[in-house]
């Protein structure tokens, strides 16, 4: 399937247009979070799990500032997914610090 076909590898070039042509504020929270996962679990539709790890933390920084031992606990979210949280988290707190 090509990258620009509707399906699941359409949707994730879609999302990585909209991130690149319009910046930061282009995609809601959900969707950054679904990018970030789909990246830790390239062959699965993250969308759900994006969506169900904020709705349970209460929004991407409660997601991002989570325990991995609380993230662990959601069906889906593995060691790599929590990694690609963690690093995200980090990323944020070092550009804060800057």
């Amino acid at each position: 399937m090509a990258d620009t076909e509707p399906g699941p590898e359409g949707h994730r070039a879609r999302l990585r247009q909209r991130l690149l042509d319009g910046g930061p504020d282009e995609l809601p929270d959900y969707e950054l979070l679904e990018y970030l996962l789909m990246l830790a679990i390239p062959r699965r539709d993250t969308k759900p799990l994006a969506k169900a790890l904020i709705a349970r933390f209460g929004g991407l920084p409660g997601v991002l500032t989570a325990e991995p031992e609380a993230l662990a606990r959601m069906k889906g979210v593995g060691e790599t997914a929590i990694a690609a949280i963690k690093i995200a988290q980090v990323a944020a707190l070092r550009l804060l610090r800057r």
